[in-house]
């Protein structure tokens, strides 16, 4: 026979102990949820160095020190977080080329892990250069970036008579004719004072150099190739396609003028920045990021054109065998973007509400 007394002391004392449980787990739960709210507000980062491949952010890393490392969904899956420093300086690697490009800086964007408003941005890469502008280990800051990818092609073995490109404007009838159709990506224009602004406080860095490449630039003619490695500005072209030769720089050069009707000066040629661009202008449409605060800095891994006497294709695969080219390459982009990184971060206050004045910031080099 059921104890009916004592079996309702069994059941409420189980009910108060049951109670006592679900209010201990409510009370871990919401300290649970407390907790993540704290660790969940954006980072307001400073400086976001952007890299494209492992050469390129390896240095960066190894300067930065970041202590923090932030995964972020919709990254390459070979470089799937953004590290960070104590002090909101972070970097960012994309993958390399338009589709990874911008398809990283999107995922960046909409994660809202992190509060790009005031960010500065600061594009690293390597490129290939025009000798008559730099030589292997340059640097050089961009006012403008211009895409070459967005043009007819027909067979250069078929030109037209006076015809010196297989290249020519969408729906234009000549390589010397503006395009009539626009895509919106063409041209991007820097801020001119962020450029001012590195260059200034770059004055006086030795920039790496090697004896491989010093012996290599003397095949050319160009004083500029001959010389050791400078910081300069001047402009970049964007193309996923890794070209070399006299008659596709030639092309550069008059393609980068045709579109920025004759202000550009092309000297860097890459594959990702203007794809880059095109996402971060997406950002800031939506609010969520400056384009004013955002600067392009390419050094040279390679000529983009053979010197006297050598082919294109011995051009290309004689600059892979320089061991020297890419290493100095990429430490180069630290040595020449680091005081403007650095500028900006231990000097918040003067650059959180934008770009100051030219000679209106302090210099730390």
């Amino acid at each position: 026979m059921i104890n009916r007394p004592r079996l309702a002391r069994v059941l409420c004392a189980c009910a108060a102990l049951a109670w006592a449980a679900c209010a201990s787990a409510a009370a871990d739960s919401a300290s649970s949820a407390t907790q993540a709210a704290d660790t969940s507000a954006p980072v307001e980062v400073k400086v976001m160095v952007v890299n494209m491949f492992a050469l390129e952010a390896k240095p960066w890393i190894e300067a930065l020190h970041p202590g923090r490392d932030i995964t972020v969904p919709g990254l390459f899956r070979e470089y799937p977080v953004v590290h960070c420093t104590d002090d909101n300086v972070c970097q960012l690697t994309t993958g390399m080329g338009h589709a990874n490009a911008a398809a990283s800086i999107m995922a960046l964007i909409a994660s809202e892990q992190f509060d790009l408003r005031h960010t500065y941005f600061v594009v690293a890469g390597i490129a290939g250069i025009d000798p008559r502008h730099g030589t292997l280990g340059s640097a050089a800051w961009a006012h403008y970036a211009v895409d070459s990818g967005i043009a007819h092609e027909i067979d250069a073995r078929d030109l037209p008579p006076h015809w010196q490109d297989s290249y020519f404007g969408l729906l234009a009838d000549s390589p010397q004719e503006y395009p009539k159709l626009a895509y919106g990506t063409e041209v991007f224009t820097l801020n001119d004072v962020l450029v001012q602004h590195a260059l200034r406080l770059a004055r006086g860095v030795t920039l790496q150099d090697s004896d491989d490449i010093r012996a290599y630039r003397q095949h050319y003619r160009e004083d500029a190739a001959r010389q050791a490695p400078t910081i300069v500005a001047c402009d970049t072209l964007t193309d996923d396609t890794w070209w070399s030769g006299h008659h596709l720089g030639e092309h550069a050069r008059r393609w980068t003028k045709l579109l920025t009707h004759g202000e550009a000066e092309y000297c860097t040629t890459q594959s990702e920045d203007n794809a880059t661009l095109t996402a971060l202008q997406r950002g800031a449409q939506s609010g969520l990021v400056d384009m004013q605060r955002v600067a392009v800095l390419r050094s040279a891994s390679d000529f983009d054109r053979p010197y006297p006497k050598q082919s294109a294709l011995d051009s290309m695969l004689a600059q892979r065998k320089l061991p020297g080219a890419w290493r100095t390459a990429t430490n180069n982009l630290v040595r020449a973007a680091m005081p403007l990184v650095q500028e900006i971060s231990t000097n918040w206050d003067q650059w959180r509400d934008g770009v100051p004045a030219t000679g209106n910031a302090t210099e730390n080099n």
